[in-house]
């Protein structure tokens, strides 16, 4: 495998942060920072942080992304259609739970399905999975079968699409692209515990649905 991953629950809801590094060129990036805190400070000072990347623009995985940027300098990509979230509260509903504790950004990048993201010797696939939002993606390394899955994939559970801009439709029709990939991979969804894809296509009840 030629990244570590170290997993670091952050924010109002303990959203899984991950902090990838390239063995060997030791660029790293950080995917869904819902909070700055030290713990997060203090794993990244030392590291050549490249990009941040966001699953999707809920409030629960991008607090953190300001003073993130602001420390590291890294750019922030994000699906083209979620790229409003960085700047509306509304949107990323923070103001729902937290109104007022957003700070405003853009994206530096805007993604779109199939795009590639290298970090070092790494390359990470963006398959757009909306659904949950209309702008969710997962990160893929189909090299070391990965799947950086935010909130379309749990383990034995699916994100929610009952929020504005989700589509139940949409997400089965995500869950079955995820399934179809050939082979195995190590899921790292959103929140709670990891998993592998072959699990969830003969356990997860969403994905036997389909």
């Amino acid at each position: 495998m030629s990244l570590d991953i170290k997993v670091m629950p952050l924010g109002p809801i303990s959203a899984n942060c991950y902090i990838l590094t390239d063995k060997k060129s030791r660029e790293s990036a950080v995917i869904d920072p819902g909070d700055f805190n030290e713990a997060l400070k203090n794993a990244v000072k030392d590291l050549n942080i490249k990009y941040i990347l966001l699953t999707h623009g809920h409030f629960d995985h991008i607090l953190g992304v300001c003073g993130l940027k602001e420390f590291t300098g890294a750019k922030v990509l994000i699906h083209k259609l979620d790229g409003d979230c960085l700047s509306d509260e509304n949107k990323s509903l923070c103001s729902w739970e937290y109104p007022g504790k957003q700070k405003k950004m853009s994206a530096d990048i805007l993604l779109s399905d199939n795009d590639k993201i290298s970090i070092g010797d790494a390359v990470l696939r963006v398959m757009h999975t909306p659904g949950h939002t209309k702008g969710g993606v997962c990160y893929i390394d189909e090299k070391d079968k990965l799947i950086f899955s935010g909130d379309t994939l749990f383990c034995l559970s699916a994100g929610r699409s009952d929020f504005p801009g989700g589509s139940t439709k949409e997400l089965f029709e995500s869950l079955k692209r995820l399934r179809d990939l050939p082979g195995d991979y190590t899921v790292c969804p959103g929140h709670n515990k990891a998993t592998t894809l072959d699990f969830e296509r003969k356990n997860n009840r969403y994905m036997r649905a389909l």
